[in-house]
């Protein structure tokens, strides 16, 4: 089956080198879903704010809600 890699900032468009530089900072490692959308920079820039509502508003702590990202995978058998 075919895969879909993360790019490295070297191999992304130039557009999202500053997206890459503040997704490293603020996480301290460039996320691997975020990296992979980055062959699409405009599908990374629209998904980014939305990711940013549903992480930060709401009453839920976000790293609850992080913590049900894995959950959800885990029980999907996805391999992310």
């Amino acid at each position: 089956m075919p895969a879909v890699n993360a790019l490295p900032k070297e191999k992304a468009a130039s557009e999202v080198h500053d997206l890459y530089d503040k997704l490293t900072k603020a996480n301290g490692f460039m996320p691997g879903i975020f990296g992979t959308m980055a062959h699409r920079p405009a599908a990374l820039n629209s998904f980014l704010g939305i990711y940013a509502a549903v992480i930060n508003q709401g009453s839920v702590d976000p790293r609850y809600k992080e913590l049900a990202y894995l959950k959800t995978s885990l029980v999907n058998g996805c391999e992310y």
